[in-house]
């Protein structure tokens, strides 16, 4: 989209195309990109190594987050955004509202993560929340760029990697470890006495009636 500036202030959005404006220094036209979707990695970064190809670094400044039940979790994650074409207010709230668009999307997306991971407990983050986390950290994300009035669209929020601190991650798995060896010996008992009880409760009825019907046959 072109927006056009008269003297420096914004006059109108124009559609791409074969377009017009007066010559500088009366207008000038500012030409954003608004279908590149724009990845921000968080918690990481892409390193681009001549024998290994890209690589991962991790940031642990940015990775390291509390969660409800006082643990600390690693997450790494990325956040696609682009400018909000669908209004042409947004494109220029993205021009002229904030100064470091990248900078500012980067600083919202760690804040709303921190936010929700906050209020989540380690066990349901590292199984079965991921999806549940990203769609609460996308809308608390969207909410905030809009109550800047920052003309950003969020479009994704796609966790990378969820796992307890490098330090206790053995320790931790050797408690994942014996929580399924917990799980599986209930089961096995359960099942057990699933086949045992009924099969009691079998001799048990058998017995009383064997003993009723001695006692009817000797008063008999």
């Amino acid at each position: 989209l072109g927006v056009v500036l008269r003297f420096g202030q914004h006059v109108r959005t124009v559609n791409p195309g074969l377009n017009y404006h007066m010559p500088y220094p009366i207008e000038t036209v500012l030409t954003p990109k608004v279908t590149t979707n724009n990845p921000i990695h968080i918690g990481m970064r892409l390193v681009d190594d001549m024998r290994r190809g890209t690589t991962t670094r991790d940031v642990p400044e940015e990775s390291l987050m509390l969660t409800g039940d006082e643990n600390i979790v690693d997450v790494d994650f990325t956040v696609f955004w682009r400018v909000k074409a669908t209004s042409r207010e947004g494109v220029a709230d993205f021009l002229f509202n904030i100064q470091n668009p990248e900078g500012t999307v980067k600083a919202v997306a760690e804040s709303a993560m921190r936010e929700v991971i906050g209020r989540s407990e380690i066990q349901s983050i590292l199984t079965g929340a991921r999806q549940t986390t990203e769609a609460a950290v996308h809308e608390l994300m969207q909410k905030t760029l809009d109550q800047y009035g920052a003309g950003i669209t969020i479009f994704q929020v796609q966790m990378q990697k969820v796992d307890p601190p490098s330090q206790v991650i053995d320790a931790f798995r050797d408690v994942q470890a014996a929580r399924i060896d917990q799980e599986r010996a209930q089961n096995e008992a359960q099942t057990y006495a699933n086949r045992v009880v009924p099969e009691a409760r079998g001799r048990v009825a058998q017995i009383v009636q064997s003993a009723e019907a001695y006692k009817e046959q000797t008063v008999a």
